[in-house]
């Protein structure tokens, strides 16, 4: 019983094969016959055939590539192959989801935003110091960052060194009157200003009749005491600092520019701040310096803004957002940025002819701002070209072998081509071509294969004929097929 069921699985089994033989064989011969009927639809015109794996060399008939072993495959007028782009139909466009625009010409409104920590104006910097060595007697503003007016007194300093001045002067305005006594007077004068005293306190000793020994030192500026250096009691000497005052009238804040904006800030640019501290409330002024100074960390320039700071509301260590407005710029032609593919050796966009085709087209690029790119060169007013699904018309567009992959060499200035290494059989030597059998191309994800190449520039070597196993580099030339670059006879092939 068990044995005359494996005779009827093994039939069964045979059937079925010779069964799936015959339609695989009926598939082949059905596909060829729709190629056929294809090649043949009235209405579509078949320009010439050709290998999609080299393109660039066209046929008139139909057949096996001389390249790779494959059929030839037409190309048909209404494909767009002849004016070097892609058809893509209406229904595909829709799926993709390409969006098209215009190239319209405008001026680009460029604005940068930068933020900020405020700071002292050092402009608006006062530094007192003591004129002449004495005591301080009394001190009138006793802490750091304490807000002081023009005129308030800050300290009383007792200056013995102006006593034996002031005596001087006192003594000889109580002489006589003579010849001599105006001289007098005014080297006792002079005496008074070497000491120290300014002129203000030399009018005061002038107008009365006895010696101050002590002087009150007064603020010069509105602002804030911003270092306190002495104390009541202290001693100071000739030139010891006693007061750094900053004026808040007008603040600085160092601005974070990136490198890459930095060609768009100039001194004298008008700027709009504003600060979390004060919502709704802006602060205008002016770019006054850009810093030659780069961060290593951050690739940032730090602008110095000057803010006008009404109320001295604005304090050093505040947050602040600039907004910068770059003077008004020069008409240029524009495209929106998404549509600007950069290949890292190209810039390209994608350009829609009025029959609908989409083609690759080099650009040179400047400013970009708002969405849009500034475009310099490569594009006219009013054409057309792809703001989204680029990469999916590209993939289209390789799959017919139709346009040059985004990342290719720019035909006006070719790439050097990369060169290959393999070994084979010269099978025939035939005027302009070399037919060699050769083993994978690892670099080209190649199988073994038979195709035909182009001899060297100079041509091949003596010593190399048909039927030799040899060693060869070649490349793509410049129409589309290989040419061999160095060819040489391999120490096991042997010649005839």
């Amino acid at each position: 019983m068990s044995r005359r069921i494996v005779i009827s699985v093994a039939g069964a089994l045979a059937l079925l094969a010779a069964t799936g033989f015959g339609a695989y064989r009926l598939g082949l011969k059905a596909g060829a016959h729709d190629t056929a009927a294809a090649a043949g639809k009235p209405g579509r015109k078949i320009l010439y055939w050709h290998d999609p794996m080299v393109p660039g060399h066209k046929f008139d008939k139909p057949g096996k590539s001389p390249f790779m072993d494959m059929e030839l495959v037409p190309v048909y007028a209404d494909e767009g192959q002849a004016q070097g782009g892609v058809a893509v139909s209406p229904g595909v466009r829709q799926n993709l989801g390409i969006r098209v625009a215009k190239v319209r010409k405008g001026i680009l409104a460029s604005s940068l935003d930068a933020v900020g920590n405020v700071a002292f104006n050092e402009r608006d910097l006062v530094q007192l110091q003591a004129r002449s060595g004495g005591y301080v007697e009394k001190l009138f503003v006793r802490a750091p960052l304490d807000p002081v007016r023009k005129g308030q007194p800050l300290l009383q300093l007792y200056v013995p060194d102006w006593v034996a001045v002031q005596e001087e002067y006192m003594a000889i305005r109580r002489m006589p009157a003579g010849a001599d006594t105006a001289g007098l007077l005014d080297a006792a004068l002079q005496r008074m200003r070497l000491a120290g005293m300014t002129a203000a306190q030399v009018a005061q000793v002038s107008a009365r009749t006895q010696v101050s020994p002590r002087i009150t030192v007064t603020a010069p500026a509105d602002g804030v005491v911003s270092e306190l250096s002495v104390r009541e009691g202290m001693t100071v000497a000739p030139g010891a600092p006693l007061f750094r005052i900053n004026g808040l009238r007008t603040v600085w804040v160092n601005a974070e520019v990136p490198e890459s904006a930095a060609a768009q800030v100039r001194p004298g640019m008008a700027v709009r701040a504003t600060s979390p501290a004060f919502p709704g409330m802006a602060f205008d002024g002016k770019v006054e310096a850009l810093l030659p100074e780069v961060s290593a960390a951050t690739r940032t320039l730090k602008a110095r803004i000057e803010l006008a700071n009404p109320g001295g509301k604005l304090v050093p260590g505040m947050f602040a957002t600039l907004h910068m407005a770059p003077a008004q710029g020069r008409a240029a032609l524009l495209v929106p940025a998404e549509a600007v593919i950069q290949t890292g050796e190209r810039t390209v966009v994608i350009t829609v002819s009025g029959d609908g085709r989409f083609a690759p087209a080099d650009v040179v690029t400047g400013a970009e701002a708002d969405g849009q790119t500034e475009v310099l060169q490569g594009l006219e007013e009013g054409q057309k070209v792809v703001a989204s699904g680029q990469f999916l018309i590209d993939s289209e567009a390789s799959l017919r072998g139709t346009l040059q992959r985004l990342g290719a060499a720019v035909p006006s200035a070719p790439a050097q081509a990369a060169t290959h290494r393999a070994t084979g059989k010269i099978e025939r030597i035939a005027g302009r071509e070399v037919t060699i059998s050769h083993g994978p191309v690892p670099s080209l994800k190649w199988p073994p294969m038979t195709m035909g190449f182009a001899p060297p520039p100079g041509g091949l070597p003596h010593d190399v004929q048909v039927g030799d196993t040899v060693a060869f580099e070649f490349r793509k030339g410049g129409k589309g097929g290989f040419e061999i670059v160095a060819i040489a006879r391999t120490a096991s092939g042997g010649g005839k």
